[in-house]
């Protein structure tokens, strides 16, 4: 069974092993960073499988009034097609609320998934990469 937390306290190194078996490209062997993006996200949502494995995350950076900007979303390869992505994107515009416009960057692997829960692609995205 797949329960979802959005208050779930979640450790570096069970995102670290999400991000990793997802295939997202993330630092997931720099667990102190990892930590960083967990404790200045401003929604982290989690889907666990029983009550101790962390499956999938959606971390989202919002002004809970314009904009919500979805950082990660991330589904281990082994429950993937499952509807847990989507699972996730949907809580994630619950708690963001009505207001705001759900934005992300998309990995060029998953380019073609998102117009599938409803977003729309657009070319009037800017990026300045990071440096490391």
């Amino acid at each position: 069974m797949i329960t979802y937390s959005e208050d779930k306290q979640l450790r570096a190194i069970d995102v670290a092993q999400v991000f990793r078996s997802s295939g997202i490209k993330r630092p997931y062997e720099d667990l102190e960073r990892i930590q960083r993006m967990i404790d200045h996200s401003d929604i982290m949502i989690s889907a666990w499988a029983g009550n101790n494995r962390l499956i999938g995350l959606a971390r989202a950076v919002t002004d809970y009034s314009y904009c919500c900007y979805l950082s990660d979303l991330a589904v281990d390869k082994e429950y993937k097609n499952q509807g847990i992505g989507r699972e996730l994107v949907r809580r994630l515009q619950a708690v963001s609320g009505d207001e705001c416009s759900l934005v992300l960057l998309s990995a060029p692997g998953a380019v073609d998934y998102y117009p599938r829960l409803g977003f729309e692609h657009t070319d009037k995205a800017f990026v300045m990469a990071r440096k490391r």
